[in-house]
């Protein structure tokens, strides 16, 4: 950093030094501008002259109250008006008193508004500029006191420029700052639906996937002595699950991984198409699935396929673990108008309040299967049958909130 730069970035750290530096500059130039003489009788030369004692006291004071300026813009201008006055009245020859009164002037219109700028200084203009022309020993028509008016009539200019540019930036910056932290909320408010879109995935996969390699490994314990063949094929059901559980898994959590790693995952995500899949898992866990479709021909959006999936797959889940062993579960994948409609039913032959309870308790099943329905817009509804059992039911809508917008987007 130059030498100049380290010296403007101390004055701008410090105004009051920056200000009294300002009044002994106007005082050097007032003083020096007091020995010129414009109406000397050397043609287009000017000469020179000695001020008056009493223009030399005036000048003094009307430089000191520049110190104060940004503390009391209206209480320096007045005094410098004052003393400008004074001086044009008494001062013979006449000094340039009145140069700080421009100063005071301009910093009156740089730190107020535009109304008040346009009455002060149309007063300061007025009286400072009527006082030369009245007063003193030059005639009215005299460029100096064409120049008073000039000069004052620039410093109002001048400083409501500045303030004009002063707000402007300060309207950019803080525009700019705005957007920043409008920027900051909204990928704040992503990162949080995608921590939860990737948890409700995990327990999805892991409620699923553990279910039924705990109903198969109980199997398998309870045959083993005395019906080893059935024991080996549930422990080929649980090594199956476990696979897929693992697999899943991978592909979730490779969600997580960077655009350049080389494991990210490639598998799509799952759908109705693997309902046949998911069914026959829980046919091998010993859960009797009947399955009615009447969607034949319609694709579904991404979105959808994937919440349709999972509802079904988290209400199955909760049968085998909740209905009883001899459950029977009814699922049938609707299309009614402009929604794909999706049921589950079973017999409750087991606790069908623990259904109740897994979601009045704090659970994330049913919690999980709402919140997945409402992001797409559709509704879920969920509660016991009469007689015995548990009805899921969900509604989802073929156009999500992501595609009509879209599609009104010009």
């Amino acid at each position: 950093m130059s030498t100049f730069q380290r010296a403007r970035t101390w004055l701008t750290a410090h105004p009051l030094a920056l200000d009294a530096a300002l009044a002994a500059g106007v005082l050097l130039a007032m003083v020096a501008g007091s020995f010129v003489d414009p109406h000397a009788d050397h043609g287009d030369k000017w000469g020179a002259r000695t001020p008056g004692a009493l223009s030399i006291a005036l000048m003094v004071p009307a430089a000191a109250v520049l110190v104060a300026r940004r503390r009391a813009p209206m209480a320096v201008l007045a005094a410098t008006c004052a003393l400008t006055v004074a001086e044009l009245v008494t001062g013979d020859p006449r000094a340039p008193v009145a140069m700080s009164a421009v100063i005071a002037l301009y910093t009156v219109a740089s730190t107020t508004d535009r109304p008040t700028t346009w009455r002060v200084g149309l007063l300061t203009m007025t009286v400072l500029t009527g006082t030369a022309m009245l007063a003193g020993p030059l005639p009215w028509y005299a460029q100096e006191n064409i120049g008073i008016f000039a000069w004052t009539g620039m410093a109002a200019t001048a400083g409501d420029a500045v303030r004009s540019r002063r707000a402007f930036v300060h309207a950019i910056r803080e525009r700019a700052e705005r957007a920043e932290r409008t920027r900051e909320e909204e990928a704040r408010r992503r990162v949080a639906e995608e921590r939860l879109r990737i948890a409700r995935d995990l327990h999805d996969v892991v409620a699923h996937h553990i279910a039924l390699v705990n109903v198969q490994a109980g199997v398998a314990a309870h045959v083993m002595d005395k019906r080893p063949d059935q024991a080996k094929e549930a422990l080929a059901h649980v090594r199956e699950a476990s696979r897929s559980a693992l697999g899943e898994l991978r592909a979730t959590v490779g969600l997580l991984r960077q655009s350049g790693d080389p494991e990210a995952p490639t598998e799509p995500a799952p759908g109705l198409v693997r309902l046949d899949e998911l069914v026959g898992t829980f046919h091998s866990a010993g859960l009797a699935v009947e399955v009615v479709r009447a969607d034949e021909g319609v694709s579904l959006p991404a979105a959808v396929d994937l919440v349709a999936y999972r509802v079904i797959q988290e209400a199955l889940t909760n049968v085998h673990k909740h209905a009883g062993e001899a459950a029977k579960a009814e699922v049938s994948v609707v299309r009614v108008g402009p929604n794909v409609e999706i049921t589950v039913l079973d017999n409750g032959t087991g606790q069908p309040a623990t259904h109740d309870e897994n979601e009045a308790g704090g659970g994330h099943g049913l919690l999980g299967m709402r919140e997945r329905v409402a992001a797409l817009g559709g509704t879920l509804t969920t509660g016991p049958r009469y007689g015995g059992g548990f009805r899921v039911h969900a509604i989802l809508p073929l156009k999500t909130r992501t595609d009509a917008a879209e599609t009104v987007r010009p």
